[in-house]
């Protein structure tokens, strides 16, 4: 396990991330009622030695630029041992639900570079980091799930230069579609917000990318 004693792992993002947490800060029973709370309940429950603090700052309809604006005092105030991020759903989403706005959407460009400025400005604390790729559950034949494809590229590259822990959820959600329609495991049926199934299958992924022990008796 890569998680230290009394180590301290903040999650941050969208909506996905957010959940219905508590606010300011979501910790204990306020981390909402998606994969941050499995994630906490997995630690307590697998590793209760490592009295492991997790804190959700995810917020709802978030894109890079929100980041931007919070990263003081929702990431580097809060002195993170491991940071996890997952951000891009909405960079791309507001391209198709809102493609008449006069706000320009996040391209790519200024979404890989948003994303440098806040990993330069949080690296140089932090012991691990973990960067989650944004997913659409849906077939690459969905002009969405193929743009945000494109957005999860960015992540896969900056995880190789920051020398992140990747968790590649549309490769997981894919996975899944082997044998469920991936849609099912949202919400709603909206292809984003995950059920509880669909959360667990992101915990799953910050777990193994701490190394966490399923077997561990």
């Amino acid at each position: 396990m890569k998680l230290g004693k009394n180590e301290k792992l903040l999650l941050i993002g969208d909506s996905v991330t957010d959940a219905g947490r508590a606010f300011p800060i979501g910790y204990g029973n306020g981390l909402g009622n998606g994969y941050a709370a499995q994630v906490n309940a997995l630690l307590q429950t697998g590793y209760p030695e490592l009295n492991a603090l997790v804190l959700n700052t995810g917020i709802s309809g978030n894109t890079v630029r929100d980041l931007k604006k919070r990263w003081q005092t929702d990431v580097l105030d809060l002195k993170p041992d491991w940071l996890s991020i997952m951000i891009g759903i909405n960079d791309v989403w507001r391209q198709f639900d809102t493609p008449g706005e006069m706000q320009p959407f996040i391209a790519l460009d200024e979404y890989e570079a948003a994303l440098r400025e806040l990993l330069d400005a949080a690296q140089p604390g932090l012991k691990g980091l973990i960067l989650m790729t944004p997913y659409y559950m849906s077939g690459q034949e969905d002009s969405m799930r193929s743009t945000m494809d494109r957005y999860g590229a960015v992540i896969k590259r900056l995880a190789g230069d920051y020398g992140a822990e990747l968790v590649d959820t549309q490769a997981a959600f894919d996975r899944m579609g082997h044998h469920v329609i991936q849609a099912s495991l949202s919400n709603g049926w909206d292809h984003v917000h995950p059920n509880a199934v669909g959360s667990m299958l992101l915990a799953r992924g910050v777990l193994n990318a701490l190394d966490f022990e399923w077997e561990r008796s």
